[in-house]
């Protein structure tokens, strides 16, 4: 009796470690790896970018490992937590983009700062202005653009389909009333590790 109950343990033990082991997913969600869409090839690039990120955040500062959350999937990168200041915020944007492969940064990260009316109008204002006219624009793929504005200065984060492209994207920005700075992290598609087909 006491060999039945081992044999089917160490079976039970053998089957389930043969399932795909879960993990948290962006969103919180469970997620297989077994069942995980990508190729074992982008999940290795994934990896690879998600490491390279998070030793980049922490060579800038080490208090990221505990308040900034990265996640890449297919050369997305997603951005989670708490920071300081807007600046700290866009620094981690611009970090997130120079990374060699990205598709695109989507940046959730919050600021504990104290909120500013008149400051967050004015720059939501200029962001709204510069996305407009970049949408007006046909020579211009908006989606393919981050736009954050802070203090009236400009930080457009993206991918161009040419350096034409990528110098009407500036122009755009440096075309808004009262801008006092643009800065630009633009990659070109031609540049880029990963690619759509």
């Amino acid at each position: 009796m006491k060999n039945n109950f081992i044999v089917v343990f160490l079976i039970l033990l053998f089957l389930n470690s043969c399932v795909g082991t879960g993990s948290k997913g962006v969103f919180g969600t469970g997620v297989s790896i077994a069942l995980d869409p990508r190729s074992l090839g982008t999940q290795i690039d994934d990896s690879i970018m998600q490491k390279n990120l998070g030793a980049r955040l922490l060579l800038l500062d080490n208090k990221y490992i505990l308040s900034v959350k990265t996640k890449v999937l297919d050369g997305r990168i997603f951005l989670t937590g708490k920071v300081d200041n807007p600046e700290e915020k866009l620094k981690i944007t611009k970090i997130a983009w120079e990374t060699e492969g990205v598709r695109s940064v989507r940046n959730d990260i919050k600021v504990k700062e104290e909120f500013n009316f008149k400051q967050s109008a004015k720059d939501l204002l200029i962001t709204s202005q510069l996305r407009t006219a970049m949408i007006l624009n046909k020579n211009i793929k908006a989606t393919n653009y981050n736009i954050d504005t802070y203090k009236k200065k400009i930080f457009i984060y993206g991918i161009a389909l040419t350096e034409e492209e990528r110098k009407e994207v500036i122009d755009e920005a440096k075309g808004i009333l009262d801008v006092k700075k643009v800065i630009a992290s633009i990659s070109l598609v031609k540049d880029l590790r990963i690619q759509k087909d």
